[in-house]
């Protein structure tokens, strides 16, 4: 997700850090280190990566196109330690023999398997030609036919779609008119995890059709400050304690009740995903010490507003909301470019309960169409909590995929989903969303927000008083 301001959509790739076990002797090191130099295919993901010397390399790979992807790094600190051209992401690469290795980025949830290659393709050496803007398209809907999972959730005809909008492009089709078509695909697709930049200016991310339209992070910022003004007056709440430059806030609640709101898991601080957790981290200790959660009766967590961040983040907080440990969810990625009904193995995704003071009670859990990603992927987790909070409010947007950023012949970017994240009976919420058990029309809208109502926060307060009645 973009980084600006808050940080709430924070997709772009940034640095990288490559990692072995500890060495018993240098020259132990020198050997694991020289054992990741080669070629690398990922399990899914359509990617190529390379290691040699101090230079690590993407490759986006189609049946038609071998391009140079959007991450490059340089070796930097410790040895295999590797910081990527723009600086803001890690991620790091475990050795399982000669010729297989895990992937984990920071801040993410799960691994990517990689196989070693012999050697890289001949068509990844190939010098790009000048970027015609039928290979443009060509490179754009060919990754997608090959990554994309949710074309028949969805009922589209991906050919169909190639046979309507191909003809409208041709050798001197304008960068206007192309990215127009390109936009006019994605907005028809309503798929809020893909996106399409074009240079500094041009920037495209489509939303579910029906959900508020934000378009960029002004508006965004506007009805934050809007919600936020709703949250602190409604039922006589006090201004929020916050943190993370105002992006997580508590207000204890009349009657012994609290009330827990997250705006993003992402932008809490500069420095990446350590800065973010530390300040989370922090944010926690304070929230729920021995004392308050001694006393408290319930709490109200509100996502209702939430455009993601890290996964590992929402993890984080809901192990400060357990007393045991459990299955938040599983992931895997589409892995068959000919199949899109063949994903890896699904990977569980589990959550500790936190060290110190934590919550156990009930939860009224507030979502919306504008709980997006990792705000989807944390309530994906709270929902396998026991007890299980109650759903109020609307359905979550039904983009829980990490971006899979791309390339194009021309040098423009794109992103889009290809992994699906999965209960503990084999469900997805990808596409469809998270509904709400109790749904509450309009939550949120600007009707509801010019009269100062808040439908959900009463729905939630009146469930935890019965919660705490019952003693769930």
């Amino acid at each position: 997700m973009e980084k600006s301001g808050t940080r709430i959509m924070a997709v772009a790739l940034a640095a990288v850090t490559v990692m072995t076990a500890a060495p018993a002797a240098t020259a132990a090191a020198s050997a694991r280190d020289a054992a990741l130099d080669g070629v690398w295919q990922t399990d899914g993901y359509g990617t190529i990566i390379t290691v040699h010397g101090d230079r690590l390399r993407y490759f986006d790979t189609t049946a038609i196109s071998c391009l140079p992807g959007v991450m490059s790094a340089e070796q930097q600190g410790a040895p295999r330690s590797f910081v990527a051209d723009d600086g803001s992401r890690q991620m790091t690469i475990r050795l399982q023999g000669r010729q297989r290795a895990r992937l984990r980025y920071v801040g993410a949830v799960g691994e990517i398997g990689l196989r070693r290659l012999p050697a890289l393709p001949t068509s990844c050496s190939v010098k790009a030609s000048a970027a015609d803007p039928v290979r443009v398209f060509d490179v754009f809907w060919t990754t997608f036919a090959e990554n994309y999972p949710f074309f028949a959730i969805k009922g589209v005809n991906w050919q169909a779609v190639r046979d309507r909008y191909r003809p409208r492009i041709g050798p001197k089709t304008t960068d206007a008119e192309l990215f127009g078509v390109l936009r006019d695909i994605l907005k028809d697709l309503g798929d809020a995890h893909t996106a399409l930049r074009a240079g500094k200016d041009e920037f495209v991310r489509p939303l579910r059709p029906g959900t508020r339209p934000l378009d960029g992070l002004p508006a965004f910022m506007a009805l934050n400050k809007r919600v936020l003004d709703l949250v602190e007056k409604h039922d006589g709440k006090k201004p929020l304690t916050t943190w993370g430059r105002g992006v997580i806030g508590y207000a204890d609640l009349p009657g012994g009740f609290g009330y827990l709101r997250s705006a993003a898991f992402d932008g809490y601080a500069d420095g990446g995903f350590a800065a973010n957790a530390k300040e989370l981290d922090r944010a926690l200790d304070e929230i729920f010490t021995p004392d308050r959660t001694s006393r408290l009766k319930g709490l109200v967590l509100d996502v209702r507003l939430n455009f993601g961040g890290y996964d590992a983040l929402g993890i984080r907080l809901a192990s400060h909301l357990t007393g045991r440990p459990y299955a938040a969810y599983a992931k895997q990625a589409r892995n068959d470019p000919s199949d899109p009904t063949r994903f890896t193995r699904a990977l569980p995704i589990r959550v500790r309960p936190a060290a110190g003071s934590r919550y156990t009670g009930p939860i009224a859990l507030l979502t919306s169409p504008l709980t997006i990603s990792a705000g989807e992927t944390f309530s994906q987790a709270m929902t396998a909590r026991t007890p299980a909070p109650r759903r109020i409010g609307d359905t979550t947007q039904g983009a829980f995929s990490d971006f899979l950023w791309r390339t194009l012949p021309n040098g423009w970017t794109f992103a889009l989903p290809n992994e699906r994240f999965l209960t503990r009976q084999g469900t997805s919420f990808d596409i469809t969303g998270i509904p709400p058990q109790d749904r509450i029309a309009g939550t949120l809208s600007d009707e509801e927000l010019a009269a100062g109502r808040d439908a959900a926060f009463d729905r939630a307060l009146a469930y935890l008083r019965t919660a705490g009645r019952s003693g769930r």
